[in-house]
């Protein structure tokens, strides 16, 4: 019997899947990893799995991992893929891959199936996390097979295979769109969201974010911490990396930070169009990059910035453990042993304002900058600096003038 390891969600399509793959002789030992999505109980959820046939059920934990191991050091890198989007689902699927495979090992399975489609990024995400992390492991995708798509053509025949099977499942009714949830934030998409001639904002249910409209009229405001560049405290208090997450999701939630709309490359090639709220995250960048302009040097600032790009879309593409990027990280947590403060930030009705900003590593000399008289900054100095900077366009322009 071949022993596999699902990713497992406790929704329709992956309880369909658990009892599709038992039929076709697997044993089964499902996965669920809290990431911090919604959902029905999870000792139901846990439950479920159990009566619908799995050897085993293991329900793993993972906030605290994903926002200290995997978000934050993105943080660092101030990773953005393509504008503004922070790389919520993008950050989270290796991190589900890994605890997935951590299982594998201990249950001794040479299969490690997942629910994405043959259409979309996680698969790429999914799969390219076991290629490095377990090569020896198989990855079946059943979306990806004719078999599985022509026993499950839509949701009707999904809603009857589980009515056949006594597997319990809530047939709501069909949202104009589909979301995907965890602690740093929520994506929207498909469905109505692929018109673009529908505002998604007016579309969208959103749950972690308030409109701006309807945001308080009152702004607040809200200290953070960092050390080494990672986020330690809000408001003067020490929290967990996840605590911290939370505590800001909270807080910009209800003045309607971190809301985007936009059209995407996606890895596999088609453009797709994505809606997401992400405030807690959006008030971390935000607060670390006054720490960072403070902290980080001219030089370093401008490498930093040069490679971010190339960061986010190692994630987005789902290169999380490419020798690549483990150098790149080994590089941002190196950068920033210096970015060590606190920034205060005003929240009013989507908007962010900086407030105040403190380091004892700040290399702000006011002496130095002062536009008054005084101050120690020999501006004499500046003319021999400017007079060398010059040199080459002088040569240039002396050649184009007499040609």
């Amino acid at each position: 019997m071949t022993v596999c390891v699902l990713a497992y969600s406790g929704g329709l399509d992956t309880s369909c899947m658990l009892a599709w793959l038992i039929d076709r002789g697997y044993e089964v030992h499902a996965v669920y990893v809290d990431l911090g999505q919604p959902g029905e109980d999870r000792k139901a959820m846990e439950e479920k799995a159990v009566r619908i046939g799995a050897k085993s059920v293991h329900m793993i934990d993972a906030r605290e991992e994903l926002c200290r191991d995997f978000a934050f050091p993105c943080l660092m890198w101030q990773a953005k893929y393509e504008g503004p989007y922070l790389l919520g689902t993008s950050i989270a699927r290796p991190l589900i891959s890994k605890k997935i495979l951590e299982v594998a090992e201990q249950v001794n399975a040479s299969v490690y199936v997942h629910g994405a489609t043959g259409k979309g990024n996680d698969q790429c995400r999914f799969q390219l996390a076991a290629e490095a992390l377990r090569p020896d492991i198989r990855v079946y995708a059943p979306w990806r097979t004719a078999e599985w798509r022509e026993s499950f053509p839509g949701r009707s025949e999904m809603l009857a295979y589980c009515e056949s099977k006594g597997i319990p499942v809530k047939a709501t009714v069909k949202k104009p769109y589909s979301s995907d949830e965890n602690v740093l934030h929520i994506s929207y998409e498909a469905g109505e969201l692929e018109r673009l001639d529908v505002c998604g904002v007016d579309l969208v249910d959103f749950t972690m974010t308030c409109s701006p409209q309807e945001a308080p009229d009152q702004s607040e405001e809200v200290s953070i911490a960092f050390e080494a560049g990672m986020p330690v405290a809000v408001n003067g208090k020490r929290r967990s990396s996840l605590e911290i997450v939370q505590e800001l999701n909270e807080i910009g939630g209800r003045h309607g930070i971190g809301r985007i709309d936009i059209i995407e490359n996606r890895f596999v090639g088609m453009k797709s169009r994505g809606v997401y709220e992400a405030p807690g995250m959006t008030l971390l960048y935000e607060a670390a990059s006054h720490v960072e302009q403070l902290t980080l040097d001219r030089d370093l600032t401008h490498l930093r910035d040069s490679l971010s790009p190339v960061v986010a879309e190692m994630v987005y593409y789902g290169y999380w453990y490419a020798a690549k990027l483990d150098a790149l990280m080994a590089f941002i947590r190196k950068s920033h042993e210096v970015v060590t403060g606190e920034v205060k930030l005003r929240l009013y009705k989507g908007n962010i304002t900086v407030l105040e900003r403190s380091s004892p590593n700040s290399l702000y000399d006011e002496g130095i900058a002062t536009m008054e008289g005084g101050g120690s900054y020999n501006q004499d100095d500046a003319e021999g600096f400017i007079r060398i900077q010059g040199l080459p366009y002088r040569v240039q322009g002396m050649l184009k003038r007499f040609q």
